[in-house]
């Protein structure tokens, strides 16, 4: 094993190294340790802040908690880690995921090759050598052969650029840039921007502890209750039991999820029966309610059957009829934006504490200094809590000054969206891979079967070239225009590209590019595609030596 010393002094003398990982979170770890230990390669990682975890360093918001279930949200490389892990809860809260983070990173001794406090600045492809020259804000310079991205799909925050924003004497506060330390919401008077996943998860907590919670709504959100609750050790030994099988059912299917669609289709299925399918599987809840049928999002008939079931639910729960009708006032069709799953959330709105305010009707007009200012009242707070979302899939990505061949920079190169080849590579920029990249299952699917598989396709494919005696791979730009195709096709078969106000196209951050980024065409049969292109000799990549 190569250990390289992640403590080095700020110097301009390159440092030469084999390989560059860019975060220290699910991906960035497991490309190390691939990497490293695997291949004996020397790597280093570098992480701006100063612990492991990606997303769920950086996300302590109020109610914070995966929305996959717990025995699929790890690692399955390893089957010991697999044994020896044990979750609390269905659904686990983001302190328990980064104790399991920080469990991986001390178990495999990752620690030693990541470079915490540092922060990319610039990387630039040396077309002479096949070398990446990265630069960092403490003033170090490397070298390296590969450069490997895993910033994560969900971590460049979205924080609304309000007119008078700055004005403002209370404090505000954006979800994925949360105080360590916490907030304390007693009290308080606070606004709430935003009812996506996350304004979902964070305006329960917030409403039980504040004096009084305004909620601005802009887009109406499906929700399915998550049913959250202690694993009992039954399960815990089921899932360890049956490891193999969990595993391999979330490689194999759509979502990477522990669980397959019933094959039967809503319109087709007897009305009484499709009732009681329903009800039961809103009583199991959490994204599994989506599995009752199979046809969901391809059936336009279909869908609505299940969005007016989800809405009569929303209706039957909130007890105010002005802000049940705001709240199932939906405009999408259903689990085509991020389907969230929730602990309390309609019920939440039968507190007294609590107000609900439609944006779409009465637009934000600016932020004063007591509070927000929509086009028909002004409401005084104390605390404002931008719950928006991120600039997802291109943003982290971009944020890194990344420039390729003929000093070509890839903001510029996707200018009119994201271009590349199976999410894993972009012409004209040799030798960097991008672990989930747009154009992959990323965001459509559990998270870490997905990196799991584009980390192992990395690391297989960086050992084949390291056996065979090639220096370089870039994708071409032919494989990446048929890509980009398959990508558009595979989400114009389903409802998801319908929606036109979807971050899945970037439709959230002013000025970005309306493309639907990640792939639709499911987990499963992207991974057949990528071990078809390896066997095809890695078809629509460029070797050479």
């Amino acid at each position: 094993m190569n250990t390289v010393a992640a403590s080095s002094p700020a110097s301009t003398a390159p440092i030469t190294l084999d390989a560059i990982i860019i975060g220290a979170g699910f991906s960035g770890m497991y490309q190390l340790l691939s990497l490293r230990d695997k291949l004996g390669m020397k790597v280093r990682v570098l992480e701006a802040a100063d612990g492991v975890g990606g997303t769920w360093y950086w996300n302590r918001y109020p109610g914070a908690r995966c929305d996959s279930e717990s025995h699929s949200y790890m690692f399955y490389f390893s089957k010991e880690l697999v044994n020896e892990w044990e979750w609390s809860e269905r659904y686990p809260q983001q302190p328990e995921i980064l104790r399991y983070l920080n469990h991986v990173a001390d178990r495999f001794q990752l620690r030693p090759d990541i470079q915490f406090n540092t922060r990319m600045t610039s990387a630039s492809f040396d077309s002479g050598h096949n070398r990446w020259h990265v630069r960092t804000d403490t003033g170090q310079h490397y070298v390296a052969k590969f450069l490997i991205t895993g910033v994560g799909c969900l971590s460049s925050a979205n924080v609304p650029d309000i007119p008078g924003r700055d004005d403002f004497q209370g404090q505000w506060y954006h979800t994925g840039q949360w105080p360590h330390e916490g907030v304390d919401f007693t009290g308080k008077r606070v606004g709430v921007v935003g009812t996506g996943s996350t304004g979902i998860q964070a305006i329960p907590v917030i409403t039980a502890q504040a004096k009084h919670v305004t909620v601005f709504q802009r887009t109406a959100n499906y929700s399915i209750p998550a049913r959250n609750q202690p694993l009992t050790p039954e399960f815990k030994r089921f899932a360890k039991e049956q490891a193999d099988g969990i595993r391999h059912i979330m490689n194999t299917n759509t979502n990477a999820h522990p669980f397959r669609m019933a094959p039967r289709k809503v319109m087709e299925t007897h009305p009484a029966e499709r009732q009681a399918l329903l009800e039961a599987a809103w009583l199991k809840g959490g994204l599994e309610f989506r599995a009752a049928f199979n046809d969901t999002l391809i059936d336009a008939e279909a869908n609505q059957v299940i969005a007016e079931f989800v809405r009569g639910k929303i209706r039957a729960i909130v007890k105010n009829p002005k802000t049940a009708e705001m709240l199932s006032d939906i405009d999408h069709p259903f689990a085509a934006k991020r389907p969230p799953v929730d602990s309390q959330y309609f019920e939440t709105y039968n507190r007294d504490n609590i107000d609900l305010v439609n944006i779409r009707a009465t637009p934000i007009e600016r932020i004063t200094a007591q509070g927000i200012k929509t086009s028909d009242a002004e409401y005084p707070l104390d605390i404002i809590v931008f719950a928006t979302g991120f600039d997802a899939m291109t943003g982290s990505l971009l944020k890194l000054d990344i420039e390729g061949e003929n000093g070509v920079k890839l903001k510029d190169y996707w200018h009119a969206g994201p271009r590349n080849y199976l999410g894993l590579q972009v012409p004209g920029f040799p030798n960097l891979f991008t672990i989930t990249g747009p154009g992959s299952p990323s965001v459509l699917c559990n998270l870490p079967p997905a990196i799991e598989q584009h980390v192992d396709w990395i690391t297989n494919c960086i050992r084949m070239m390291n056996e065979q005696g090639f220096n370089r791979i870039e994708a071409t730009p032919e494989a990446s225009d048929v890509w980009c195709n398959e990508v558009n096709r595979a989400a114009n078969a389903t409802l998801l590209a319908k929606v036109k106000h979807s971050w899945y196209l970037g439709a959230n951050v002013p000025g970005k590019p309306q493309v639907f980024m990640p792939y639709a065409g499911g987990f499963g049969h992207y991974s057949e595609i990528c071990n078809q292109v390896v066997k095809e000799n890695y078809k629509g990549f460029r070797l050479s030596a």
